[in-house]
């Protein structure tokens, strides 16, 4: 029997085959939810679902887009937000 902390359905579990022939359980969180922009709530593409540790072990380019707002802006508002500064700016 698997300890209390692991009994909740809540745990992904996979079944793993050892070398030897014996067939186990291995369980695992679950993936968070997605990323979203911070103005419209859609999706972020380009950020990985992950947990933090497993992000925080990928390369800096593979975290986020590059662009300015990358990974707190979707593209679309980012955009926005980009033209509105420069408009500000320029009156």
């Amino acid at each position: 029997m698997p300890r209390p902390a692991l009994r909740s359905r809540s745990m992904r579990r996979t079944k793993k085959k050892l070398p030897r022939g014996l067939t186990v359980l291995r369980y695992s969180k679950p993936k968070p939810g997605h990323t979203v922009c911070a103005i419209c709530k859609s999706k972020l593409h380009g950020v990985p679902r992950e947990l933090p540790y497993r992000v925080a072990k990928l390369p800096k380019t593979k975290r986020v887009p590059e662009r300015p707002f990358g990974g707190h802006l979707c593209s679309k508002c980012s955009r926005k937000a980009v033209k509105s500064s420069i408009y500000k700016v320029s009156s």
